[in-house]
């Protein structure tokens, strides 16, 4: 999240859809992942909600699992992961392995 509180909101060298196509379809095509990446028809259900105002690294020395603050939703697979800001306990991920 780092990449978007920098670049997007603070300094302002990103606009918004570059950075996301940056961490979703261009890594996804990159690595050969032609079921995600893209909010189309037959493709993986993948989706963050975040408030960009709001993104802010919670993780500290003393505590570096913190969730990132200003994330409310999250679906992988489909499947929530992150809802209000908390996590389900749900896991529907998998492994990619590297081809």
């Amino acid at each position: 999240m780092h990449y978007l509180t920098r670049h997007v909101r603070e300094a302002g060298t990103l606009p918004l859809e570059e950075a996301i196509r940056k961490m979703t379809s261009m890594p996804a095509r990159h690595f050969g992942l032609s079921d995600r990446g893209e909010l189309a028809p037959g493709m993986a259900a993948d989706l963050v909600v975040l408030d960009l105002e709001r993104l802010a690294d919670g993780s500290t020395v003393d505590q570096p699992l913190a969730y990132v603050e200003g994330v409310d939703e999250v679906l992988v697979n489909g499947v929530s992961v992150v809802e209000a800001g908390e996590h389900t306990g749900a896991r529907p991920g998998r492994h990619l392995a590297r081809a």
